[in-house]
């Protein structure tokens, strides 16, 4: 379990930045490569670099090489388990607030 939460950790630090959530779009729309990520943003290469580095060391993407092209795609699973982690959080406080909700009508009801 702490590695999963490590895990966890690094995906929620990467999906911080606007600048990596809207990497991470792009590539929902398909494999690219660093040329194709940097377009959208004006920013030094080495900037951008640092950016994939930290969505590579969550998960959230991987790089393959060919030749001197450098393409990212996007892998979704870190994505899932946070996703799987954020519901279960939801309906843990959705069953506080409603048993908050029934102890103040009971109290109100009481004379």
């Amino acid at each position: 379990m702490p590695n999963q939460f490590a895990t966890m950790n690094l995906v929620f630090h990467a999906l911080t930045s606007p600048t990596r959530r809207s990497i991470l779009e792009q590539l929902c729309r398909g494999p690219a490569s660093t040329g194709q990520l940097a377009q959208p943003f004006k920013m030094a290469l080495p900037s951008l670099m640092e950016h994939l580095a930290v969505l590579k060391k969550s998960g959230l993407i991987r790089s393959r090489k060919a030749g001197r092209v450098r393409t990212y795609e996007l892998s979704p699973q870190p994505l899932q388990h946070a996703e799987q982690w954020l519901a279960a959080q939801r309906s843990h406080w959705e069953q506080r607030l409603n048993q908050l909700d029934q102890y103040l009508k009971d109290m109100k009801e009481q004379p």
